[in-house]
């Protein structure tokens, strides 16, 4: 499964709700493991498995002999003469009994041949389960780190909009005291006002994202769902750079798309051995036994006296199909090379998606460390700020100006440390390290 549109999208931006110490919290092993559980694909893609499973048993089962028995009742009547020498009609039965088997000695392979083959699409079909259950664990991941941002977003706003309500309060007071102007108290009230509304938006939009992530892994919407909160910053600065050719070496290795396209190449050249066994002779042995009797009385006497067994053995040379053969080797030739080249073309994908996915942890990196200078300045000249609000020595408007800068800094800072653990867990998704936090 390509995952470009999720490496594009990156982390949308949402706000939450911090939750309570005292509920369950989900962590992100446990929501991936329960959504593979219960995701339907995923089940399905299980049955189908299932039945690949079968047919691999069925192939291998069809080297054996078959096994059939009959019966039969015969009817007949017939004009004779009795003593009296009068006409009448006699009426006689014959039951007959018979068991035979059948068994292909050779057919140009076949039966190898196709037991191969369902060992081959048995197997193809575990890797298609497998990358299903990959795209559902990379969803839920994307959603898990989704509700992890929204929370802290939230609690952001709710922190501006704390700080806001204590330097209206005191704005409050210096306009009582004819310190400052109406507009200027009015200034800080309406950046109040707009402070709430952000935090309001950002618990609906919380409301959303939460269900989101539950709707993901099937369960029903639960006001008492919480998520666990990993450490973030240890994640960050714990895992190591990464270089493009050597995630595209491990992942060659593990991604179920390559291992799939492999398979189905193999696949086609069991096809191409299927076809040319239409060449080859075949050779079977058929074996039987019959009796049959027509006196229930003499039933015993008759089905050992009426026994007779027989073994055969057929063989048939193919010396012209109407080119059958011919075609069918033909398209399974074509099937090769179409199969090559649907392995190149997995190949190339995954290794342009990796480049792309090292050069946005690269490009995370570097926002990331501009994101933190940028914050840490303007969380200063914030502070400076507003301890010359405190002391009147600066207009509200002026003071405003450094509070929207620094929340603008704090809001960036805060997408970009979860666009960089995001681009992290894209290398451990294609390295085929399990997705967890």
């Amino acid at each position: 499964m390509s995952i470009k549109g999720f490496i594009m999208a990156g982390v949308i931006i949402l706000a939450g709700l911090p939750v309570s110490a005292q509920q369950k919290q989900w962590t992100l092993t446990e929501c991936i493991d329960h959504a593979l559980n219960a995701n339907i694909q995923v089940r399905k893609a299980d049955v189908s498995t299932s039945v690949g499973k079968i047919d691999l048993q069925q192939a291998k089962d069809n080297r054996w002999p078959n096994l059939s028995a009959s019966a039969g009742e015969n009817l007949g009547w017939k004009q004779t003469t009795d003593n009296a020498g009068t006409s009448i009609f006699e009426g006689s039965s014959r039951t007959s009994l018979s068991a035979g088997s059948n068994v292909a000695l050779f057919n140009g392979f076949r039966v190898k041949n196709e037991i191969r083959l369902a060992e081959l699409n048995y197997k193809g079909l575990q890797y298609i389960t497998e990358e299903t259950k990959e795209g559902v664990s990379l969803s839920i991941m994307n959603a898990y780190l989704q509700v992890l941002y929204a929370e802290e977003q939230i609690t952001n706003s709710r922190n501006q909009a704390d700080a806001t309500r204590e330097e209206l309060g005191l704005a409050k007071e210096r306009l009582s005291l004819g310190a400052i102007a109406n507009s200027d108290y009015l200034q800080v009230k309406t950046q109040l006002a707009s402070d709430e509304l952000t935090l309001s938006r950002a618990t609906s939009t919380f409301e959303i994202d939460r269900v989101t992530l539950m709707q993901l892994m099937e369960l029903p919407a639960d006001s008492a769902f919480a998520i666990a909160h990993p450490d973030i910053e240890a994640i960050i600065s714990t895992t190591p750079a990464a270089e493009a050719a050597d995630v595209y070496s491990e992942a060659l290795k593990v991604k179920p798309e390559i291992k799939y396209a492999e398979i189905s190449k193999e696949s086609a050249m069991i096809d191409l051995y299927l076809a040319k066994g239409g060449y080859y002779p075949s050779l079977s042995m058929d074996a039987g036994v019959s009796t049959a009797f027509t006196d229930a009385a003499l039933m015993g006497s008759e089905i050992r006296n009426n026994f007779a067994t027989a073994v055969g053995l057929s063989l048939s040379v193919p010396i012209f199909s109407n080119n059958q053969n011919k075609s069918s080797v033909s398209r399974a030739k074509a099937g090769i090379t179409s199969a090559e080249l649907d392995e190149l073309n997995a190949r190339n994908q995954l290794r342009k998606e990796i480049e792309q996915a090292c050069l946005d942890a690269r490009s995370a990196v570097s926002n990331y460390n501009a994101a933190v200078n940028e914050y840490e300045a303007s969380l200063e000249s914030y502070k400076v700020a507003e301890e010359k609000f405190k002391l009147g020595a600066m207009n509200s408007v002026d003071f405003l100006i450094q509070k929207t800068n620094m929340t603008s800094s704090e809001s960036s800072l805060l997408q970009a440390k979860y666009e960089l653990v995001f681009s992290y867990k894209i290398i451990d998704f294609y390295k085929g390290v399990p997705l967890s936090l």
